[in-house]
This record gives structure tokens, C-alpha cells and sequence, in this order.
């Protein structure tokens, strides 16, 4: 049975001093809703990962349901670290395919309110608080002993990986909900500072309010879901056999590639999980676009760019665009949409027809691979 994406909403990820979680949840919702032209669902997924940390709210799901007065609605939350967004609309995908239903995914976090050490601990509860952040890991360090080992394993350019921010800040510039909408260049990422060595502050996404909503639909939509995997891996990246190959993308892109009966050479559009730049070259590699140990090379404006052989985190990724964690899988989603639909504006890909989104959890221990095509 075929699975659509019948209507979407975002709101700007930026700093939201002025609005609660509920706010921003509720009006992403809403506008989702209004783009699918209905006003009732069988479910509500709320995709979010730090609500009881950082906002002491629990049960937010029924609280977002009530303020869209989906009130005998069943509704859930769903947590996978920041695969989050992506696991949420797989599940609302299963749930329509299997049952003819509407699913609403809200993918929301408001991360502001609370000082960066805060939102560091917080975000280290995805992989191991205990040993981790007590003896001075967090994922800064994790993302970049793993890009100081792919340097040196692969003989890779470092310079070629800086690039990646700088192609996601110009594809930033013209999206309208983008957290950074301003060009940087390569030698302004090399002068920012080195947060954690190798790792350049400009490599790394930012902390951010955001909320990002889809319709997911067994009975409507423009945007066809062709294939939707999610796959797992070790907890903690330390006792996997391989840090550089993240084997819960490899699986879940082999998933959905023979689901949706395509391979990487079909993509039109690609949206990759750049929380850090290693974690984009990876992507790269594990995806299928690039032979391990080559994705550096793959990182240049002929290749990327929006008129590139595979255009990449057109609205700016999560570098540029921002990541609110538990909605960004949800606004990687949004996005191709936007592209299928031909609604993109400046960062229209030309004649895009199908599109693939990526999100992890944590150093890909969950992986969320969506493919999408225009529907005919």
C-alpha cells in the first residue's frame, strides 16, 4: 500500500525566547495539518529527546495533542537520541501502511532556556553518561577523535572536510527557517576555534529551538514514501569493531534501497546527518556514494552544490540550518519535500524526483533512512 507525505510545517530554528515547547510543537503541527488539508488523524507521534531535562515537561505528547485538540487522539513520544525525528515518522509510515491511517509526527526541542554545559550533559544521556561525560567525553570529543583517526587512517585533506560547512552555509542563506543564513569560508572555518583537536568550532551544528511537522498518509499526499528503514548498532561507538563505518546506515540504506528498488546513482537530492563534518563524510561512504575512506574527496561544490552531481543539505543541513535534535530528522524529511514538490525556491534542485534523508542517533547508533519520490 502506498505511504505519502501529505502535508508539512516548520518553524525557524533559532534562539525562541518568546515561546514554550508547546508553542513551537503546536504551531508546526498546525500548519502541517492545514498543507494536508485535513483536520483530524489517527495518531500523533511527538519525536523529541531532552523535554524532561531541559523543560521538565513529561507526558508532552498529550499535552501538544490537547493544544491541537486532538484530544481522543492516541499519542505517543518517541526517543531515539538525534535519529529521533527519523525513527518517529518510520514508525507513523509502518502505522500507515499496515493500518490505512493519518499520522501526524511532530518533531519538536527548545534547548535555549538552559547554559551549553546543561545541553552538553543532556545530550551525552544518548550514549554513555557514566563513563563519558564524568571522565570528560562528550560528543565534541567522541565526533572528534574519530575524524583525527579518519585523517590519519586515510591520509584524508582536512580542508576537504572543512568544506562541507561552507556548502551548507550558502545553501542556508536562502532558506528562510535556517538557523545560520550567512556565508563562511573555508579559511574562516580553519580560523574558528579548535573545540576539541582536530575539530574546528564551524564543523560542529549548534544548539537550537525548533519544530518540524509532517502528515503521513495511507489515503493522500503529493510526495510518495518509497522506502522506510531503520537499523541499530552498538551503544557506545568504543566497542564497535569500526568507528568510521557506521553499520546501522549501511544496513538500513541497503534496506531501503531494495525496498524502494533504487540505488544512490537514483538519487536526485540528499539530505546527510552533519552534526559534526566527519559524521557528513561518513554518510558519504556508508550510503554508497563514495568507497570508504574517499568521501573527503567527494566534498567540493561540483559534487554538493545545488547544481552539484548530487545536491546536499540544500537548505543547510544541520550545520547551517540547525539541529533541534528530535525534530531534525523531521525537518530533513520536510525538506525533500519541498524540493519534490518544486517548491524550494532559490534552492530548487532542477527536475528532482527522488530524495533521500539520513539521521542518526547518536554516533549512528539508530539510523533512519527515508526515500522519496514525486508522486506521477
Amino acid at each position: 500500500m502506498p505511504v505519502y507525505i501529505a502535508g508539512i510545517g516548520l518553524e525557524a530554528v533559532k534562539e525562541h525566547w518568546d515561546l514554550s515547547i508547546l508553542d513551537l510543537a503546536t504551531s508546526a503541527g498546525q500548519k502541517a495539518l492545514e498543507d494536508a488539508n485535513i483536520n483530524q488523524v489517527d495518531y500523533v507521534l511527538v519525536a523529541n529527546m531532552t523535554t524532561e531535562f531541559s523543560n521538565r515537561y513529561a507526558n508532552l505528547s498529550s499535552a501538544i495533542a490537547d493544544q491541537l485538540d486532538l484530544v481522543k487522539v492516541p499519542r505517543y513520544r518517541i526517543e531515539a537520541a538525534c535519529g529521533t525525528g527519523g525513527s518517529a515518522v518510520n514508525l507513523a509510515y509502518e502505522i500507515a501502511k499496515s493500518e490505512q491511517k493519518n499520522v501526524l509526527v511532530i518533531g519538536v526541542e527548545k534547548l535555549s532556556d538552559f547554559l551549553t554545559p546543561s545541553n552538553t550533559s543532556s545530550m551525552m544521556l544518548a550514549e554513555d553518561w557514566s563513563t563519558g561525560l564524568v571522565a570528560g567525553g562528550t560528543f565534541v570529543t567522541l565526533n572528534a577523535l574519530a575524524l583525527r583517526y579518519y585523517l590519519e587512517k586515510f591520509n584524508a585533506d582536512h580542508d576537504y572536510i572543512m568544506t562541507l560547512p561552507v556548502i551548507c552555509h550558502e545553501h542556508a542563506v536562502n532558506n528562510p527557517y535556517a538557523q545560520f543564513r550567512n556565508k563562511i569560508t573555508l579559511e574562516k572555518v580553519k580560523e574558528s576555534p579548535v573545540i576539541a583537536d582536530p575539530l574546528h568550532l564551524f564543523e560542529s551544528s549548534a544548539y537550537g529551538d525548533g519544530a518540524a511537522a509532517v502528515v503521513v498518509s495511507s489515503n493522500k499526499g503529493d510526495v510518495e514514501i518509497i522506502a522506510s528503514a531503520v537499523s541499530t548498532d552498538l551503544h557506545k561507538i568504543a566497542t564497535r569493531e569500526d568507528p568510521l563505518t557506521f553499520s546501522a546506515v549501511k544496513k538500513a540504506a541497503k534496506e531501503a534501497y531494495e525496498e524502494a528498488k533504487v540505488n544512490f546513482s537514483d538519487i536526485d537530492v540528499l539530505e546527510i546527518h552533519d552534526a559534526f563534518s566527519i559524521t557528513g563524510v561518513i554518510a558519504l561512504e556508508d550510503l554508497g556514494f563514495a568507497k570508504k575512506g574517499e568521501g573527503w574527496k567527494m566534498i567540493t561544490h561540483d559534487n554538493l552544490s545545488i547544481n552539484g552531481k548530487i545536491p546536499t543539505n540544500t537548505f543547510g543541513g544541520l550545520k547551517a540550518r540547525g539541529h533541534p535534535v528530535g525534530a531534525t530528522g523531521v525537518y530533513q524529511i520536510a525538506e525533500i519535500v519541498l524540493q519534490l514538490r518544486g517548491m524550494a525556491g532559490k534552492n530548487q534542485v532542477e527536475s528532482a524526483k527522488i530524495g533521500l534523508a539520513e539521521n542518526i542517533g547518536a554516533i549512528a547508533t539508530t539510523a533512519a533512512i527515508h526515500i522519496m519520490r514525486k508522486k506521477e
